[in-house]
Parts: C-alpha cells; sequence; structure tokens
C-alpha cells in the first residue's frame, strides 16, 4: 500500500484544525486576488498627544545640553588646567587628559579653543539678561538671552546669538581668526547654510574667503632663508625651527627646500632671517651637502645629526661641525655616486 506523501498529511492536518472549509477559504483568496485595486484597507488612526508647556520647557533645555556639550567640555578642561587640578596624579595635563578621558594630546586644547571662540560668538547678542526654565527635577536652568528691542516686543537670543555651533568641528576654523573676524564669518556661514547651523565644510570655506581678502601680498623672494613655524599644523610636525631656503614663491605660499626635501609652506609658518645675500649663499651650500647625503635607508643616528644641522640659526658651520659633515660625505660618497 503506497503511502500518502508528507505534503498531503500537513494539509489534512491543517484541515482538521481549522474549522473554516476549505472551500470558503480558497473562495476568500480567489476575491482577494481577483482586483487588488478595489482592496479596502483600514486603516486605525492613532492620536499623537500635543507637548505639555513643560514638555515644551524640557526639550529645549535637553536640546541646549546636547548642543552645548562640547562648549562645557571645553570651559570644563581651561579651568582644569589654569587650576592644575591634576597635579595630585599627573605630571602633565596632556598625560592627565588622556589617562582620565582617552583624550590625544590634541584634542582638550580643541576643545578648550572651541568655548574660547562660542564663548565670543555670546557676545553678539549684547545687554541682554538670562532667560531661565525649570528642568524636570525643579532646577532653574539658562535656556537663552533675552533682547530688549526699541518695539514692545522682545526678541529671544538662545545662549547669546539664535544659532550656535553644536560640535568642535564648526569651531574649529574659527580659532585662526581675530573675535570679531570670527562673528563675521558665523554670520556669513549661517545665511550660506540656510539660516540652519553650518556644516564645518562651509565655516572652512567662509574663513579661507576671508583669510585671502586680508591676507598681505607675498614679499619672500627666491633663495631667501627663513625659519619653519610649525605651530598648529600637523603637516609641519618634526619641522618647528628648521631652516628653509624659499625655491617657489606663490601667492598665499612658499616652495621650501628643507636638509630632507621640498614642501610647500604657508606664510604664517615662515619667517625670514634677513640674511645678507652672501650669507643666504652659504646656506644653499650647506643645504647641498646635506640633501646629497639624505635617503630614507640611513641610520637614526645620521638622520638625527643631519636634522640637527637643519636646524641651525646661523648661516655658517663650526669646526667640529664641518668635521662631522666631511665625515659622512666621505662615509656615503660611494653610496651618493652610485645615487647620482
Amino acid at each position: 500500500m503506497t503511502k500518502p506523501s508528507s505534503r498531503r498529511k500537513k494539509i489534512t492536518s491543517a484541515t482538521s484544525r481549522d474549522s473554516t472549509p476549505l472551500d470558503n477559504l480558497a473562495q476568500k483568496d480567489i476575491s482577494l486576488e481577483g482586483n487588488p485595486a478595489f482592496a479596502t484597507i483600514t486603516v486605525n488612526a492613532v492620536e499623537v498627544p500635543e507637548l505639555t508647556p513643560q514638555e515644551e520647557r524640557d526639550r529645549l533645555l535637553l536640546e541646549r545640553k546636547v548642543e552645548r556639550a562640547f562648549f562645557e567640555a571645553g570651559k570644563a578642561l581651561l579651568e582644569l588646567r589654569d587650576r592644575r587640578l591634576y597635579r595630585s596624579t599627573h605630571k602633565t595635563f596632556e598625560e592627565y587628559c588622556k589617562d582620565r578621558f582617552g583624550f590625544e594630546r590634541r584634542h582638550p586644547y580643541r576643545l578648550i579653543e572651541a568655548a574660547v571662540v562660542v564663548d565670543n560668538l555670546m557676545q553678539m547678542c549684547p545687554n541682554g539678561t538670562q532667560i531661565e526654565v525649570d528642568s524636570s527635577d525643579g532646577q532653574k536652568q539658562s535656556v537663552g538671552t533675552q533682547i530688549e528691542t526699541d518695539s514692545s516686543e522682545q526678541q529671544m537670543c538662545p545662549i547669546g546669538t539664535q544659532i550656535l555651533p553644536t560640535s568642535e568641528r564648526q569651531v574649529r576654523p574659527l580659532t585662526k581668526l581675530e573675535p570679531s573676524q570670527q562673528q563675521e564669518v558665523w554670520q556669513q556661514a549661517i545665511q550660506e547654510a540656510g539660516g540652519k547651523v553650518p556644516s564645518a565644510r562651509i565655516v572652512t570655506d567662509v574663513v579661507q574667503r576671508i583669510m585671502e581678502r586680508t591676507r598681505v601680498p607675498n614679499t619672500y623672494q627666491l633663495g631667501e632663508v627663513c625659519q619653519i613655524l610649525a605651530k598648529d599644523n600637523p603637516d609641519l610636525r618634526g619641522k618647528g625651527g628648521c631652516w628653509c631656503i624659499v625655491v617657489a614663491v606663490h601667492d598665499f605660499s612658499c616652495t621650501v627646500r628643507l636638509w630632507d626635501g621640498e614642501c610647500t609652506v604657508g606664510l604664517k609658518h615662515l619667517k625670514s632671517f634677513d640674511y645678507l645675500p652672501q650669507e643666504c649663499q652659504q646656506v644653499q651650500e650647506i643645504s647641498d651637502r646635506l640633501v646629497r647625503i639624505y635617503s630614507d635607508s640611513l641610520e637614526e643616528t645620521v638622520k638625527n645629526l643631519l636634522q640637527s644641522l637643519g636646524k641651525l640659526n646661523r648661516p655658517y658651520l663650526t669646526a667640529v661641525e664641518e668635521k662631522l659633515l666631511n665625515l659622512l660625505e666621505l662615509e656615503y660618497g660611494n653610496e651618493i655616486t652610485q645615487i647620482y
């Protein structure tokens, strides 16, 4: 006797459990699939209650906390640094920030600089009085500044201005500018963002235009010997204090030659030594000798010696320095010949 298939067993089982006859189910399926365009779908409307006045105040308070998070962090770090509240556990502020918050060396200073900029942007609403609201825990919290106007109406200016930065990255380009320029750039960036919080890219673009408008013409000359001022430029890390020779002059930068190669440097990162033409020629000769010796395959000790010669603040070598350089030229003379 042939066994019924497993599929038939499942259908039979389903029929025995469902009190609805199969014929009726088939008729229901056909009626729905016949013309789905005329199928009626019932959606129950869910009423969303409006926020109460207290909830509106709580929402505004919480939004302000989110927006001010990086600002509050910068203010706190500034006080921790200035009062040296880390001295009981750490020798330096950088070590404390890394151990306590996991911040890399530059990050806490960026937050501090951003807090200073935001403090300045708040001054765009002068003669204002702070407005406070009741939070959910009953505490008074400041959410903005109320500005008195000539009319009977009053203008709300949250946290010193209607729109403030919400991240450190938006503020970073402003740290290079004077306080008055910071306010000008921020207002212009808001306009370009359509009245919203501008992105870091928009702020950077506006700052670039301001800087190009206010920069003095490039007065450096070919062959001039300058010193590199690394400041906060990560691209110049390890080159701060090095002398360099101008080999190309651009509108807002110079291409310079160092002991280990060439790079392009902005005008604010250069300072002329004001050497005489003869002294510039002497530095050029030293540069040629160092460049001929340098290669990436050199031992670290040799690289360190070349770097020390590349940071001299005088246009000549001492007798000892001359002997050391001669020794290096003799030691790596064969390699230089093979390369050239």
